[in-house]
């Protein structure tokens, strides 16, 4: 189904809806914080004092806006388009994360919440999270399911250095879905005092929209960038698609810009087979899960299906709602990338530009170098460097067998 006209201001409804996507399934305790929170957000949006101060603390404290980097030497090395990258890796904390964080925190404050949770797979998140309020001094607790904990270990210690106390959970596949279970059992008992700064454009309304329009920035300091660099915009854009924050703030600005292809970069795995990867539009189908209808990688019954990254920040059985919205109407198209490829964009990025990407990022990497070799080398693409990948080092030095190697 192809609508290219719908205007990307005006989704979701009032309902929370993106199409047949969204919506809000969540417990009757949860109903009125989330009117709640959805009451203040419309405020805040609507505040030229919120907005101001969130510009104020975007510049001063994340550091935007950030860089439109050409990449030189691995457009030179992989032949085709100019490649583009968007350096939100050179924000505080290491990541686009804290454009969310920043944002849902001032909403916590204006709502008298001083007890903040969250939930993180990466860690950038729960970083983002925890920074924010030491910043604002806030009581903070982090879910983390025990597997990320293990390979996300330097993540895990700023954290607490933050002060946030940081719970494993060790149910389940003891990652991201089960982080964000706890997350929402600890809401649905701490109701009254306390925000729940969720990660990624998912969940229930009014998160899917809320956690765009943080992130919108992403996409108009690029637009502005690119127009003043080449005159024009780019061919096309790639980031990377975990629950969907990064990308969907990264293309919303692009959204009406017919002649923009937008490409989603999802986690392949080992391969599409079942179990193996987290690829939601490569045999996920519509379903209910953690507070939203949307494509979820299930079985027959209904039951989620397990899931796997080299990456834990796109180890995750559902995609953001607005992502299946726009996939319906082929305004975004999405692909994927498995684990062997990812772990060789990844040594291909640090070794041509001195830039060493998240595993996520990476993710994104291996298709934006595919497709320049397609392109003719006056065409631009430009793709979401969503994070840094300090975190990763030791990840994939045991990985690539270099564990002796002291990280």
């Amino acid at each position: 189904m192809s609508d290219s006209n719908i205007p990307r201001f005006s989704i979701p409804d009032k309902k929370g809806y993106f199409g047949s996507y969204g919506g809000v399934f969540v417990p009757e305790t949860l109903m009125t914080a989330l009117t709640e929170l959805t009451v203040a957000y419309e405020e805040a949006r609507a505040d030229p004092s919120f907005q101001e101060e969130l510009s104020h603390h975007l510049k001063e404290f994340a550091g935007r806006p950030t860089e439109l980097y050409f990449a030189k030497r691995l457009t030179e090395n992989v032949g085709g388009a100019k490649i583009y990258f968007k350096r939100e890796d050179l924000l505080h904390t290491g990541a686009h994360k804290i454009n969310n964080a920043i944002g849902q925190a001032l909403l916590a404050k204006r709502m008298g919440k001083k007890r903040i949770i969250a939930e993180t797979g990466a860690g950038q998140h729960g970083v983002a999270t925890a920074t924010v309020c030491a910043k604002f001094g806030m009581e903070c607790v982090v879910y983390m399911g025990a597997v990320d904990m293990e390979r996300q270990a330097l993540n895990v210690y700023r954290m607490r250095l933050c002060g946030a106390d940081v719970r494993s959970v060790d149910a389940g596949q003891k990652t991201l879905k089960e982080a964000i279970n706890e997350a929402m059992r600890d809401w649905v008992t701490n109701v009254r005092d306390t925000h729940y700064i969720l990660g990624s454009a998912l969940g229930t309304h009014p998160y899917p929209m809320m956690v765009r329009d943080f992130h919108r920035v992403i996409g108009v300091e690029t637009k502005k960038a690119i127009l003043e660099r080449e005159g024009r915009l780019p061919d096309e854009m790639v980031a990377c698609v975990g629950g969907g924050s990064n990308a969907i703030g990264f293309f919303h600005e692009f959204l009406e810009e017919k002649d923009v292809k937008l490409t989603g970069v999802e986690a392949g795995g080992y391969g599409i087979k079942l179990g193996q990867h987290a690829a939601r539009f490569e045999g996920g189908k519509l379903g209910v899960f953690q507070g939203c209808k949307t494509y979820v990688l299930q079985d027959e019954d209904g039951q989620i299906e397990l899931t796997h990254s080299v990456s834990a920040g796109l180890d995750y059985a559902a995609i953001g709602p607005e992502h299946a919205f726009y996939r319906d109407r082929d305004r975004i198209r999405y692909a994927y990338a498995k684990d062997d490829e990812v772990l060789e964009a990844f040594q291909v990025c640090c070794r041509t530009e001195g830039i060493i990407p998240a595993l996520e990022s990476s993710h994104a990497l291996v298709y934006t170098m595919k497709r320049a070799r397609e392109m003719s080398k006056d065409q631009i693409i430009i793709m979401n460097m969503s994070g840094r990948g300090d975190k990763d080092v030791q990840q994939v030095a045991k990985i690539l067998g270099e564990s002796e190697i002291d990280v």
